[in-house]
């Protein structure tokens, strides 16, 4: 019995100490990094204001800064202060932690100072014309190459960027640009977003830049940045983003910055969603499809940037999101049958992809890489959910959900349980079987479709199976002719008999392109 009892309290104790682990200790409520470039060499120096509240009782505050590594890049802390009080400090496996001890509830505002080469997230070459830039370049795990942060994406905070660099550059960053002094030949750049963000999406862009004159769309400035050489091309290239913007105003709720750059960069990702200020590669300005890829990162500002994922393993509901709106946006403009080939075409890359790799969009195994999760799941496979669910719902139940789901999570962050919860109230349907086929399971329907005919009424039979181990619950449309019917399969085989009259032809499945899936035709001899 005492034995019994001990174990309770032991349990107890352990589950106390766990559920507080869980509690995140720091609540970043802003960040203002002041930065200094030079055309000399690759070493920014930097000092950062780290304002928070704590959520728990600590004796140590712990950031995400990469030290300096053998080859000499990383960042060296050189002093950590609060209130002009020297706290002690370590910075050890990239990790700085301050130690002091400090209450649940109390605000702090610790001063980092600092300075290195960064190895990565801040990117600093030359472009396509040989000159020298600066840019931005977080995702997922990347700020902290080279600013001290919670470099987490549940973890949204405001920020200011004070850039110092030679005066010919121009300076481009999240939020409004409030003040432009230089002295000397240096110019002294400050940038402030007041809404919160995650730390994947801060960044800044230093270059030689031509800038276009801003469009107003709600009082929202929309313009580009381009190298001086591609002023023309580059300005034409993005002239396409105030009309996006304003479609997407309108289709899914208010914008949730005060500005939008359009930047021609030099970055890892052909385009990067970062908040109200959009990276884009540096070709991208002759790029055909342009307008796609403009479609892409501004709807990652309302998916992936004021409604984040709050894990990586729910990325879809970022990328997914953008691919299905650049979708969304192209039937509005250029009509439905834009939209069937555009998704015809990714469904013939999930199904390449899912030979190579089987996983589900939901992919919550820890040992994957961030990088490896931007696949055809997390974009092309979770767009097709979206659409899916979209002509399951009908157009004015899942439009509806849609902007519910951004009016919730904006400028917070959101499972995908969450988002399934708003669609289920916006429906009034019980969405866990579709959600748990789509997206918690990898694969896709593969159907044999066998018929034939009667000689004496032209009536239609049908065996429908489905090929693979898990059995979907699905609709198929089927045509044969002008005659138009839907199987609704429950288990691994249906069969069915479609009455005359019917038209005679052959058998066609999913002519509206409106199911992953795919089809085996086989046309038995006529009875």
């Amino acid at each position: 019995m005492h034995k019994y009892l001990l174990s309770l309290a032991l349990l107890a104790v352990y589950a106390k100490a766990n559920a507080q682990a869980l509690v995140p200790a720091v609540d970043v409520q802003h960040y203002t990094f002041n930065i200094t470039l030079n055309d000399q060499d690759d070493v920014i120096k930097g000092q950062a204001d780290l304002q928070l509240s704590l959520c728990r009782d600590v004796n140590s505050v712990t950031f995400d800064l990469d030290g300096k590594a053998a080859n000499g890049k990383g960042m060296q802390v050189l002093a950590v202060t609060e209130g002009g009080k020297k706290l002690n400090f370590t910075h050890t496996d990239d990790k700085l932690i301050i130690k002091t001890a400090a209450k649940s509830g109390t605000n702090h505002t610790y001063h980092v100072t600092y300075s290195g080469i960064p190895a990565d997230g801040l990117i600093i070459s030359k472009n396509k014309y040989g000159d020298r830039t600066f840019f931005g370049d977080n995702w997922l795990h990347r700020a902290q190459k080279w600013l001290p942060c919670v470099d987490d994406v549940a973890d949204k905070a405001g920020v200011d960027f004070i850039v110092n660099a030679p005066a010919h550059y121009s300076v481009v960053a999240n939020g409004l640009k409030i003040s432009e002094k230089q002295s000397g030949d240096i110019k002294t750049t400050h940038w402030h977003e007041d809404v919160p963000v995650s730390t994947k999406v801060m960044v800044i862009g230093v270059a030689d830049f031509a800038i276009s004159t801003p469009e107003f769309i709600n009082q929202v400035p929309v313009n580009a940045y381009t190298f001086k050489q591609d002023k023309s091309n580059g300005f034409k290239a993005y002239a396409c983003a105030p009309e996006i913007l304003n479609f997407y105003n309108q289709q899914i709720g208010p914008y949730a910055y005060k500005k939008l750059a359009n930047v021609q960069s030099k970055t890892v990702f052909g385009g990067m969603e970062n908040a109200s200020n959009i990276f884009y590669y540096e070709n991208s300005v002759d790029d055909r499809a342009i307008e796609a890829l403009v479609a892409h990162e501004v709807a990652h500002q309302w998916f992936g940037d004021a409604a984040t994922e709050s894990d990586v393993a729910h990325v879809w509901l970022s990328e997914g999101f953008a691919t299905y709106f650049t979708h969304y946006y192209h039937e509005h403009k250029y009509g439905i049958d834009s939209l069937k080939k555009r998704m015809m075409v990714d469904r013939t890359g999930i199904f390449a992809f899912e030979k190579e790799r089987m996983t589900p969009v939901v992919d919550q195994t820890k040992e994957k890489a961030d990088i490896t999760l931007l696949n055809n799941n997390s974009y092309q496979k979770a767009s097709w959910v979206l659409y899916m669910l979209r002509h399951k719902l009908g157009d004015e139940k899942f439009m509806k959900g849609i902007r519910t789901y951004y009016s919730t999570y904006k400028n917070g962050n959101a499972g995908t349980e969450n988002f399934r919860d708003v669609m289920e109230k916006a429906s009034g349907q019980n969405l866990e079987q579709f959600f748990k086929q789509w997206l918690y399971t990898a694969g896709h329907p593969k159907l044999r479709i066998s018929y034939e005919t009667d000689k004496t009424n032209h009536g239609i039979h049908l065996h429908i199976e489905q090929l693979q181990k898990y059995v979907y619950q699905l609709s198929v449309d089927l045509k044969v002719g002008s005659t138009r019917f839907t199987a609704d399969m429950r288990d691994k085989t249906l069969d069915l008999n479609i009455a005359a009259p019917t038209e005679a032809g052959e058998l066609v499945a999913d002519p509206d392109v409106r199911l992953l899936a795919e089809y085996e035709i086989v046309k038995e001899k006529t009875k």
